[in-house]
């Protein structure tokens, strides 16, 4: 059925009767007025992100489901959350389409949505629809909380280690693979299901909120950020807001196996894509040298995600210096950059 049949207030109305599946006590009043109307625990803080998801620019539908984009779109500011080490709670959806899209096509993509959702607590509480005059534009915006102290960008201190979670580069080779199109990436020497491991970390990214809220509240850590830029952009961010440069081995990156099988056979560099492909969602910090042994094992223990040591924050204001297997300095190309040119 084509929206234009439904209308937009049909179209609400089919959202807000849709399963949330969530019950969640904070939420006073959801969709259905001016705002929603929503209580925070005691003693905590309102953390607040929001994203653009557009069409041709972070994805194309000719490769990515109304599903995949609703999951897309929350899970990036899911990782947001998780890089202060909050707990997300409410998403308000802000959903612009063009008038030929079917209903059904917006209602996966809200499955999606809560799909991602649903197993961080999170609940749809509000948002907006409006007509586009060109594709899919999508923003959500996340709230969540905190009751003790978010881990910021600014709280490196010279000395810290530099780590990151889980592994690198399946999502930079699964665009890679996406952009070949599919005949093209059948025919590739590469292993099927390393294939659409890479193809799924790139769709349907994972982001690390109960790591984030275990090394949240864990000893030793100063600085998070989530790795949606890639670890040559995102690691640049916490030496500018910190003051400091930062040491890093390009051979201690936990490039993920997948990956490598992909870039063996497009014929590319698997530690350019773990470097600066950006989309991982990983969860990159700094912490104390002396912490970060118990800081690996206990993190494994709780979530089952392991945490790699991969350099260390220097005092100067040098940036980023990068060093290859021998220990000699190396050129990184940094990750995605809107209006970079």
């Amino acid at each position: 059925m084509n929206i234009r049949r439904v209308g937009e207030l049909g179209l609400i109305r089919r959202i807000r009767d849709a399963r949330n599946g969530v019950d969640d006590p904070g939420v006073v009043l959801g969709i259905g007025d001016d705002t929603a109307v929503l209580a925070l625990e005691p003693g905590a803080v309102l953390l607040a992100t929001t994203d653009l998801v557009v069409e041709d620019v972070h994805f194309r539908r000719a490769s990515a489901s109304p599903r995949d984009i609703g999951w897309k779109a929350v899970t990036v500011n899911l990782s947001d959350i998780a890089a202060m080490g909050g707990r997300p709670r409410w998403a308000l959806v802000g959903l612009a389409i063009p008038t030929s899209t079917e209903v059904e096509d917006v209602e996966a993509f809200y499955d999606g949505l809560r799909e991602a959702a649903a197993p961080h607590g999170v609940a749809v509480v509000g948002g907006d629809t409006s007509e586009s005059p060109r594709g899919w534009f999508v923003n959500v915006t996340l709230l969540g909380e905190h009751t003790g102290a978010p881990r910021l960008r600014s709280a490196a201190r010279p000395g810290d280690a530099v780590a990151v979670t889980g592994m690198l580069g399946r999502a930079a080779a699964g665009l890679a693979l996406l952009e070949m199109g599919a005949e093209r990436a059948r025919a590739a020497a590469m292993d099927p299901a390393a294939a659409e491991e890479c193809v799924r970390a790139h769709l349907r990214p994972t982001a690390r909120v109960a790591e984030g809220r275990w090394l949240g509240e864990a000893a030793g850590v100063h600085a998070m950020i989530d790795c949606s830029d890639g670890i040559a952009t995102d690691l640049g961010h916490i030496c500018r807001e910190s003051g400091g440069g930062a040491r890093v081995r390009l051979d201690r990156l936990p490039v993920a196996e997948a990956a490598r099988e992909a870039a063996l056979a497009l014929g590319r560099d698997p530690i350019e894509w773990a470097a600066g492909g950006g989309e991982d969602y990983e969860l990159l910090l700094t912490c104390d040298p002396a912490s970060a042994e118990a800081l690996a094992a206990g993190l494994r223990a709780a979530t089952g995600t392991r945490l790699t040591v991969i350099g260390e924050i220097e005092g100067s204001e040098t940036g980023i210096v990068w060093l290859g297997p021998d220990g000699r300095r190396v050129a990184v190309r940094a990750g995605h950059e809107h209006f970079g040119g």
